[in-house]
């Protein structure tokens, strides 16, 4: 186990991420917020869903995901169809816009870490991916029918459906 003083410096290190996400955030398109973002982003990752089962994986109230989902609507990147199961429920699924979207917002955040981490090795950047990954299944599968700290083996996204593993892409 790390000492004290590292876990102090993990938590002051951590809360510095959020001038990358800032940037990340500057790197989008004026029309496409970062909420916007990640409810393109989690309708390509599942496919389509219930907008509550979209605020689920947000993680936000019920009301900003409606918001969310009204913007990307307004701009064509979704549609909202009824859902056969249930006619005052909406099914959202992306559109060829929203795809298209997609793909630009990846360009952007791509471009935007290479130009940041330009003098990083390969190494460096997969040590950086294998870590994070590592510290966010250390958070995502705890508690009931997750891990036991220190004994992450990954089943735990098999059972929970991955879903906690999902955050705003940006």
């Amino acid at each position: 186990m790390a000492a004290r003083s590292q876990y102090e410096e993990l938590a002051r290190q951590l809360s510095a991420v959020g001038a990358v996400k800032r940037g990340l955030s500057r790197a989008l398109p004026p029309d496409c917020p970062g909420g916007s973002a990640a409810v393109l982003t989690l309708l390509e990752r599942y496919g389509e869903m219930r907008i509550s089962r979209l605020a689920e994986l947000l993680a936000v109230d019920m009301s900003v995901t409606s918001r969310h989902v009204a913007h990307v609507a307004e701009h064509g990147w979704i549609e909202r169809s009824p859902d056969p199961a249930d006619r005052r429920s909406r099914i959202l699924r992306l559109t060829p816009g929203g795809r298209a979207q997609l793909q630009e917002l990846s360009r952007r955040t791509t471009e935007m870490f290479a130009h940041n981490l330009a003098d990083w090795s390969d190494e460096d950047v997969g040590q950086l991916n294998a870590l994070l990954s590592r510290l966010r299944d250390s958070f995502a599968c705890r508690g009931a029918g997750g891990c036991a700290p220190g004994s992450h083996t990954g089943e735990c996204r098999t059972r929970s459906g991955d879903a906690a593993h999902t955050r705003t892409p940006v």
